[in-house]
C-alpha cells in the first residue's frame, strides 16, 4: 500500500456523508475533510452549541462547503429513530456513514436512556440501530460505505454474552474494550450479510492509532483523581500521540479510497499501529469469529428492536 494522505481524497461532489461525533475531535476532522472534497456532510451530535461551533470551524477550513448539524443522542433509541426519520425527509440517499462517536473507560458504570451499559450502548448498540435505520438510504446510493471506528483495544476485548451490560462486574477498560471489539465484529458481519443479501454495502472498520482527542477528558479523566495508569497514559499521549486531524487519516481512507476493501480494518503502519500513514490493520482472531459475530448481531437486534430491512436497491 503506497503512502496515502488527505490530498488523495477523491472528489465527493454529489455525495452525502453522515458523521456521528462530528462536532469535535476526529469526527470533526473527518467531516471537514469530506466537506472540503465536495460532500454534503451531516454532523450528528448531542450538543447544538458544539454543533454550531463545528459548523463555523468547517466553514473556515472548507469555504463554500455544504455542512449541517442534526441532533442525535446515541444513548437514546428514540433519538436515533427521530434522527433517521429527519434524514429520510431531506436526503434521497446516504453515500457514506462514519460511525465515529464514542465514550471511553467511564470510571463508574452508567446506563443509557434504554438501560444499556453506556459504553456498549453508545459505541456499539447505538451505531447498530442507526445503521439499521439508515440502511434504506444507504442502499439507494450507487456505492455506499459504512465505516465503524474501533480501537487497538479491541485486541484485549471479550464479548461477555453472560454479562453484556456489566451488571455483575464492571471495569472501565474491560467495558471499553468489549465495546470496541463489538464495533469491529459488527463491521465485519455487516459486510458478510451485505454480500449474502446483496445490499451493495462496503462495510469497513478503522482505528486512528494514538490520537489526541477529548475521549480522555470525557472518559477516564471525567471523575475523581486520575489513577497512576491515567497519569501514565497522559504522559504517553503527550509523547507519542498525533492530532485529531492526523488521526482521521485511516477513517478517511476507509470511507473514500478506491483501494479500500470491505471487511477490512485500516489503521497505522508504524510503531505497533500507533503512528504513521494509513495501512491495513491487524484484526484479532476473536473478531473474526463468525459464530460469535452472528450471535452478537442477533442479540443487538433484539436489544435495539432493529432488524436490518430489505429496501430495494436504487428505489
Amino acid at each position: 500500500m503506497t503512502v496515502w494522505t488527505e490530498r488523495d481524497l477523491p472528489p465527493l461532489h454529489g455525495k452525502c456523508a453522515v458523521v456521528t461525533g462530528g462536532t469535535s475531535g476526529i469526527g470533526r476532522a473527518t467531516a471537514t475533510a469530506l466537506a472540503a472534497a465536495g460532500a454534503a456532510v451531516i454532523l450528528a451530535g448531542r450538543n447544538a452549541a458544539r454543533g454550531a461551533e463545528a459548523l463555523a470551524v468547517i466553514a473556515e477550513h472548507a469555504p463554500g462547503s455544504s455542512v449541517d448539524f442534526e441532533a442525535l443522542d446515541l444513548a437514546d433509541l428514540a433519538s436515533i429513530a427521530d434522527f433517521a426519520a429527519r434524514i429520510a425527509t431531506r436526503q434521497h440517499a446516504v453515500d457514506i456513514l462514519v460511525n465515529d462517536a464514542g465514550v471511553m473507560a467511564l470510571p463508574q458504570r452508567r446506563t443509557t436512556a434504554d438501560g444499556f451499559e453506556r459504553q456498549f450502548g453508545i459505541n456499539h448498540l447505538g451505531h447498530f440501530a442507526l445503521t439499521a435505520r439508515l440502511l434504506p438510504l444507504l442502499r439507494r446510493a450507487p456505492a455506499p460505505r459504512v465505516v465503524g471506528v474501533t480501537s487497538l483495544s479491541h485486541r484485549s476485548g471479550r464479548i461477555d454474552f453472560e454479562d453484556l451490560q456489566a451488571e455483575r462486574r464492571y471495569g472501565p477498560w474491560r467495558a471499553y474494550s468489549q465495546s470496541k471489539l463489538a464495533v469491529l465484529m459488527f463491521a465485519l458481519e455487516l459486510q458478510r450479510r451485505s454480500d449474502a443479501a446483496q445490499w451493495g454495502l462496503t462495510s469497513l472498520a478503522a482505528h486512528p492509532g494514538w490520537a489526541l482527542t477529548n475521549l480522555f477528558s470525557n472518559g477516564p479523566a471525567s471523575e475523581g483523581t486520575p489513577s497512576a495508569l491515567m497519569r501514565l497514559m497522559r504522559l504517553g499521549t503527550r509523547v507519542f500521540s498525533h492530532s485529531a486531524v492526523h488521526g482521521a487519516g485511516p477513517i478517511l481512507f476507509a470511507a473514500t479510497s478506491p483501494t479500500a476493501r470491505g471487511g477490512c480494518l485500516y489503521g497505522r503502519s508504524w510503531l505497533w499501529e500507533l503512528r504513521g500513514p494509513p495501512a491495513p490493520g491487524r484484526i484479532a482472531p476473536k473478531a473474526r469469529d463468525e459464530r460469535a459475530a452472528a450471535r452478537l448481531w442477533e442479540v443487538s437486534s433484539r436489544l435495539t428492536g432493529q432488524a436490518f430491512g430489505c429496501a430495494e436497491r436504487g428505489a
